[in-house]
């Protein structure tokens, strides 16, 4: 009986590594797996302990020109997107009004949220409208308290591209839309880049415990590697075109899970003995 135990759990170790090879495969189309930073040209470079440079200009809620690095005057979580992105950013952004509206922090005394278009021809009026937008999705209490703590912003080219470049924002125009990643960048109040959030869902334990080491100024591993990316365009047919790859990888997923259950979990059949 033992022997027997013994086999069946060798076959079904066998089996599930040989069906995590389809994961492995498949998953990599979701993860940054350059070793070499140069390697990466849609994605987020890590920072970790940078220091955001002087010179980066904004446009405010108010077309009031200022430097980022006197916005930055407690912990910030900076997000990149640009308000006409017909992909991720909404999803983005909804998923930070969800966690602000349930953390026990309070946005604009603990921390802020700068919301900055990384596309230079973008203007303010549209950025306050998306604002307005996801301000909607949140309490009343919360809504009042992101009005002041959750701000967002347009720029200039030139200083787009210092402020990506400085957090490993890395991103690509296609046509008239733009290749990029869901990523959140957390930074002190003296601008040192403390922690990256990437994916769509962020929990609350992990915002704050983000927040407050940033106050600090103590920088955390990435727990969550896994970007989430835009569609992939189609400049032939001007729209966006579903990644085949990474839809391949989870149906083939699905059904080694489904086959391994049925190999493992399947009753064995009695063996007939001729008298």
């Amino acid at each position: 009986m033992r022997d027997i135990f013994l086999k069946k759990i060798n076959r079904t170790g066998a089996l599930f590594t040989f069906l995590l090879i389809p994961f492995f495969i498949f998953g990599q189309a979701a993860v940054n797996p350059a070793v070499n930073s140069e390697d990466v040209e849609i994605g987020v470079v890590e920072h970790l302990d940078e220091f955001l440079p002087d010179s980066i200009s904004l446009i405010n809620e108010n077309g009031e020109q200022v430097w980022l690095s006197d916005v930055i005057d407690k912990p910030t979580v900076i997000n990149f997107v640009y308000y006409r992105c017909p992909g991720i950013c909404s999803p983005l952004m909804e998923a930070v009004a969800g966690v602000m509206n349930k953390s026990e922090l309070v946005a604009g005394e603990d921390y802020q949220v700068l919301t900055i278009s990384f596309d230079p021809v973008e203007t303010i009026d549209l950025g306050i409208r998306k604002k307005n937008n996801y301000l909607g999705l949140m309490s009343d209490e919360k809504a009042a308290e992101a009005e002041k703590g959750w701000l967002f912003y347009v720029s200039d080219s030139a200083s787009i591209k210092r402020a990506t470049e400085a957090t490993g924002f890395r991103y690509r125009k296609t046509g008239n839309d733009y290749l990029h990643a869901a990523s959140l960048t957390v930074v002190s109040p003296k601008g040192k880049i403390t922690r990256y959030l990437n994916g769509m869902q962020f929990l609350p334990f992990e915002w704050k415990m983000a927040i407050v080491e940033a106050s600090k100024g103590q920088s955390g591993p990435t727990m969550n590697k896994v970007l989430r990316f835009c569609f992939t365009y189609d400049p032939a047919g001007q729209s966006y075109v579903l990644n085949f790859t990474k839809v391949g990888g989870a149906v083939i997923m699905f059904f080694a899970v489904v086959l391994l259950l049925y190999l493992v979990l399947k009753p064995k059949k009695k063996a007939k003995y001729l008298n």
